[in-house]
């Protein structure tokens, strides 16, 4: 196991420590014994091992969620659950240059970038634990005849399962742990088999903050063993899903034994709209931001580039020379601007969608520069001359390639409306224009969860994030994530 001199000595222990899996506030081996190995994206090297949880870890840790919601977990008062999520954003800050680093390793992202996500991550829980105290239910007036007192309170839904993608693993643990804890719920979380080391020191962090025992558990290994396990479990009360809309579609079929909540957000094929009266150079910036962010692996990139045609050259040349002049590299490299995609199998897969497109008769843009051969690479790739029933258009890639297309009547908002939601997906869409009125116009007009004017996917907090259609069920963050981990329940009282 090869680890990169970049890392500090704390994170470089860390790595290549042993992993174990949380079970009921302590570290334990899997059940049978196996173990499987953690790749560095950028190097395709093996850099730690981690346990690989089967059927009988995931009983045990939703047994020990069960026995913490029964128990001393449903003692915690709000301002309890409140006072320990704060002392979890003060660790995760403390310990957030390891965490970047791990978060770098694990992932491949540059470590600007992580420590980005650092930072956004204890806010994140620090906006839940002001919630602990404030979601109330209301008093309902009686019609029946009598004298009484009603009202509605939300309570915890339970034990739930929380599975979590590898784009962006400590921040995906963090807006599904966060709310489920602020609510009183217990939870069984199992981090993408890609990318198990930063919930494992999250894991580490949550016993320091003083949980108590079983109300976070933490299950590595994979969807195919501890996700499905988890999925189908009469145990679980819910299960929060974020991946691929296929694998969302499985987790709706295997909840129906028990007809657990599910929640899920899922892929994107988002369209970014530049209009001529935009601020070209920031529309430029922000496309490419859109598309090239962490490699292009990101569920709501901005993967579909509509420009009007008296500027599409000026912004599509611009997008691609910004992706040209992009250094790719070793996430702990300091020049590095853009990392490696997660796997080989990921690669080949972003890799063969570009073939598609060529081959369809798609040109690359710019000069097309070819990534290094070490490690899973895939350099920026701008294409031109798409159409929309090409796959490149229509499916997502999960990488940083981005089609561009033309439209010319800048005024017929709902044509541009049915381009926009010409898609099975319905996650974010992106607008450019200095007209306001014509922003809130169109917006009403698309089919997404959430709209940008003139910046790209605001990552608040307190805003809702979602989708439409096959991009998912329920909203990520906000008052309405919490919602979504309770149960709403009425209390009718006869007085006289």
């Amino acid at each position: 196991m090869t680890l990169h001199p970049g890392l500090s000595a704390d994170a470089a222990s860390f790595i290549a420590g042993r992993h174990l899996l949380l079970i009921d506030g302590q570290w334990v081996a899997p059940s049978e014994g196996r173990r499987f190995d953690v790749f560095d994206p950028a190097t395709g090297g093996v850099v730690a091992a981690a346990s690989e949880a089967g059927t009988e870890d995931v009983d045990l840790a939703v047994a020990a969620a069960r026995r913490a919601l029964e128990g001393p977990w449903s003692r915690f008062s709000g301002p309890e659950r409140a006072r320990l999520l704060m002392r979890l954003a003060d660790l995760i800050e403390a310990n957030g240059e390891l965490l970047a680093q791990v978060e770098v390793i694990d992932n491949g992202k540059p470590l600007a970038l992580a420590r980005a996500g650092i930072s956004g991550v204890a806010e994140m829980v620090r906006y839940f634990a002001g919630w602990t105290t404030k979601l109330n239910g209301e008093t309902v007036k009686i019609s029946l005849p009598g004298e009484w007192h009603a009202f509605t309170s939300h309570v915890p839904i339970g034990v739930v399962a929380q599975i979590i993608p590898w784009n962006f693993p400590l921040s995906m643990a963090i807006w599904k742990l966060a709310p489920a804890l602020a609510v009183g719920c217990t939870v069984v979380l199992k981090p993408a088999e890609q990318t198990p080391l930063s919930a494992i020191k999250l894991g580490e962090l949550i016993l320091e903050s003083g949980f108590p025992p079983g109300v976070v558990n933490i299950l590595t290994g994979f969807g195919s063993g501890a996700g499905a396990a988890l999925a189908r479990h009469p145990g679980v009360d819910k299960v929060a899903f974020t991946g691929s809309t296929g694998t969302g579609k499985k987790i709706v079929e295997a909840a129906l034994g028990n007809l657990k909540k599910v929640t899920l957000e899922l892929g994107g094929k988002s369209p970014v709209f530049i209009f001529p009266d935009a601020d070209i150079e920031a529309a430029i910036q922000g496309a490419a931001n859109a598309i090239f962010l962490n490699s292009g692996q990101v569920c709501s990139a901005g993967s579909r580039l509509y420009v009007h045609e008296r500027i599409f050259d000026q912004v599509v040349e611009g997008v691609a020379a910004i992706g040209d002049g992009m250094k790719l590299g070793h996430g702990l490299d300091a020049e590095t601007q853009l990392g490696p995609l997660i796997s080989a199998v990921q690669r080949e897969r972003v890799s063969d969608y570009i073939d598609s497109g060529l081959h369809e008769g798609a040109r690359i843009a710019g000069s097309g520069a070819k990534a290094q051969s070490e490690g899973y690479f895939v350099a920026p790739t701008v294409l031109v001359d798409t159409r929309p029933e090409m796959r490149v258009v229509r499916e997502e890639i999960f990488g940083p390639v981005l089609v561009t297309q033309k439209f010319g009547n800048e005024e017929d908002l709902a044509a541009l409306a049915r381009t926009a939601n010409d898609t099975e997906y319905g996650l974010f869409a992106g607008i450019w224009t200095s007209d306001i009125g014509r922003a809130l116009r169109f917006a009403r007009q698309i089919r997404a969860g959430s709209v940008s004017v003139n910046a790209h996917m605001v990552n608040e907090p307190a805003l809702p994030f979602g989708g439409f259609r096959q991009s998912g069920w329920g909203r990520e963050r906000g008052r309405e994530v919490l919602e979504l981990y309770t149960e709403l329940q009425s209390v009718a009282v006869r007085l006289a």
